[in-house]
């Protein structure tokens, strides 16, 4: 069998605000791959499928002077991220050809074929729910693992409690939504756009607004005090979420995308309330917490999602090609739902 295309995207030049396909990431078809001789090396070569587009991704374009969480893009070599592919060769018993896998922190590269050598960063997905793929990597995947993980670890919820989520129309957001309903909480939910608002409310959301045209202060003070607010936006809203937080409130800080894309992010000024008011901020990365709560998340999660007591909504983008303009809607909020690029069917 002749050598077959391996188109690829590539991070080739850091941004200084947002990340532009063409520009920043670049859409290359210039690598081929002889899917029957290619030597493996005791790994597994696998197709892509579908690949995840996360706000966090920006955060990885950085140089490595950088202080990051984790090692940035390199430059010249394809992005990388959370995906679902199939086997098509392997030298890994515990591996046949023909399984369906999803990367964990390993992560896959954005191209049509890779090898994997890491046996820790994929996981076998048996999918007996016959749930669509995309799914794995949004509510069954990093999202839906960060809202179970961190509501899990840090909630300390009790009855009549008050929720505020920011971003609530996200992957995170919505799932930690659902996950405040079934307790039977308050949730208030802020969104940016009035279709996304109407998502959050059919999903159980008491309270949900357009934070672009209704002031996140004059609902917070109508509506709160808050005992729990789920951070994935930072700057003034996190600010803001203080002011109207109640005595020994929990602030879970999931994302801080309003800073993202800006040389000069919003700084909180009213930290003292953290004192005063007895406030605990609670920072996390989901894969630190995955030891402890992801055989929970593993055990009861498909089963929910399936039977649709957790609801999501995907925004499925077609075509390698097109996932560096897919990054950049995400920075600037016009997808509506898990952003995901479907490969190959």
């Amino acid at each position: 069998m002749p050598s077959v295309r391996n188109a690829r995207v590539i991070f080739n030049e850091i941004p200084t605000d947002y990340p532009l396909p063409g520009k920043h990431v670049v859409y290359d078809t210039s690598k081929t791959i002889d899917l029957e001789n290619v030597p493996l090396d005791g790994g597994v070569l696998v197709k892509i499928l579908v690949l995840s587009i996360d706000p966090y991704l920006r955060r990885m374009m950085v140089g490595r002077d950088v202080q990051n969480f984790s090692p940035p893009f390199e430059l010249g070599q394809p992005i990388v991220n959370y995906g679902v592919a199939v086997v098509l060769r392997s030298e890994n018993p515990a591996i046949r050809k023909g399984d369906h896998v999803v990367g964990l922190e390993g992560q896959f590269p954005f191209q049509e074929y890779a090898i994997v050598h890491d046996f820790s960063t994929v996981r076998v997905v048996e999918n007996t729910e016959n749930i669509p793929w995309s799914v794995y990597v949004g509510v069954l995947g990093m999202p839906g693992e960060t809202a179970f993980y961190g509501w899990t670890e840090f909630a300390k919820h009790k009855k009549g409690d008050v929720v505020f989520v920011s971003g609530a129309a996200g992957p995170v957001g919505a799932t930690v939504v659902q996950l405040a309903k079934a307790e039977g909480l308050k949730v208030i939910a802020s969104a940016g756009s009035d279709d996304k608002v109407a998502f959050v409310k059919s999903i159980g959301a008491d309270v949900a607004f357009n934070y672009k045209t209704t002031s996140t202060r004059e609902v917070l003070d109508r509506e709160g005090p808050l005992n729990l607010y789920w951070d994935n936006v930072g700057g003034e809203t996190l600010e803001t979420a203080i002011e109207f937080s109640a005595r020994h409130a929990r602030v879970i800080v999931c994302g801080n995308i309003s800073a993202y894309n800006t040389k000069s992010p919003y700084g909180v000024k009213n930290l003292q309330l953290l004192i005063w008011r007895e406030i605990t901020l609670h920072g996390f990365l989901f894969d630190s917490l995955r030891p402890k709560h992801a055989a929970a998340f593993f055990r009861t999660m498909p089963g929910r999602v399936a039977s649709g007591a957790v609801r999501y909504k995907e925004h499925v983008v077609h075509g390698l090609e097109n996932a560096g303009q897919a990054i950049l809607d995400v920075q600037e909020g016009r997808n509506f739902g898990k952003s995901v690029v479907v490969v190959a069917e």
